[in-house]
């Protein structure tokens, strides 16, 4: 696209120029018009075509043409107002497993990702990784990425979808694929602790009755799963970094950082409270 572009930009300013110099007699015509034809239809004709040969090229590699059993083995990216489900598939005798704002991959591998949408149209896009895909309510579309290098990226939402939509984001880090599979086993196996003294706040104060946290009683489904969270980039899916103080933030205040956001402020509580659970939640690495 950035050579297409400049070889456009490029004909027509010199084009420009050879109109605008000085000269003493009056073109023909016919000069003119030939000008126009080859300058201005034919070059740009031929250089749009030789991008849309390119991009179909490229589309097997990254569009929904993919076996049965690869799309059974995709990573199921749901968007909801406004952060994002993730729950990787069973491999081998790892079962599945649920996380929210952040996607580990393998460098080198393909990834098939199934992109759903629980309220209204959201756009999956790494833009480090390759297109866009859209994700529509009661519609599973199906996008295949593979990462090239290790490294962390960010993915913006890329479709407006409420007030906070400017906020709403996840990291991908791409591993080695032993590190890839450490990771695995390490989220797996991740439990909270019941006993801690944050494990009981969260409890006490009906945290879990909407987020999920493996190792504790009670799992709500409706809010992201913070089983390990300690480990991931930000919080509030991009809109904040991953420290304490933003931790305590947040939940004093969920709305004053992501407006719109479903999450009740939970300012009435004890401030040692509030950070003691944001010191538990972020040491769960």
């Amino acid at each position: 696209m950035v050579i297409g572009g400049i070889s456009i930009w490029l004909g027509v300013t010199l084009l420009f120029l050879h109109a605008a110099r000085h000269r003493r007699e009056t073109w023909p015509a016919e000069k003119a018009g030939a000008i126009i034809a080859w300058g201005g239809v034919a070059f740009p004709i031929v250089v749009l075509l030789l991008l849309l040969g390119y991009a179909v090229w490229l589309m097997p590699a990254i569009r929904p043409w993919n076996p049965l059993a690869e799309k059974d083995g995709a990573i199921e990216v749901t968007g909801e107002q406004f952060w994002w489900r993730i729950r990787y598939p069973a491999v081998g005798d790892q079962p599945a497993f649920e996380t929210a704002n952040e996607i580990r991959l393998p460098v080198g591998r393909p990834a098939t990702f199934s992109l759903k949408a629980t309220d209204v149209i959201h756009s999956f896009w790494i833009p480090a990784l390759g297109g866009k895909m859209d994700m529509i309510p009661g519609r599973t579309n199906y996008l295949t990425l593979t990462p090239t290098r290790t490294g962390s990226y960010r993915a913006p939402c890329a479709e407006f979808c409420g007030a906070s939509h400017a906020y709403m984001a996840f990291s991908v880090i791409v591993m080695e694929e032993d590190d890839y599979n450490a990771w695995r086993r390490r989220l797996i196996n991740g439990q909270a602790s019941a006993a801690n003294e944050g494990g009981q706040l969260l409890q006490r104060h009906g945290c879990v009755g909407c987020h999920s946290l493996r190792g504790l009683q009670v799992a709500g489904q409706t809010a992201p799963d913070l089983t390990l969270i300690g480990a991931r980039l930000s919080i509030g899916a991009g809109a904040l970094a991953n420290t304490p103080e933003n931790i305590a933030r947040f939940i004093r205040s969920p709305s004053s950082v992501k407006p719109g956001a479903k999450m009740p402020a939970f300012n009435m509580l004890p401030e040692d409270d509030i950070e003691e659970i944001a010191r538990y939640l972020g040491g769960l690495k």
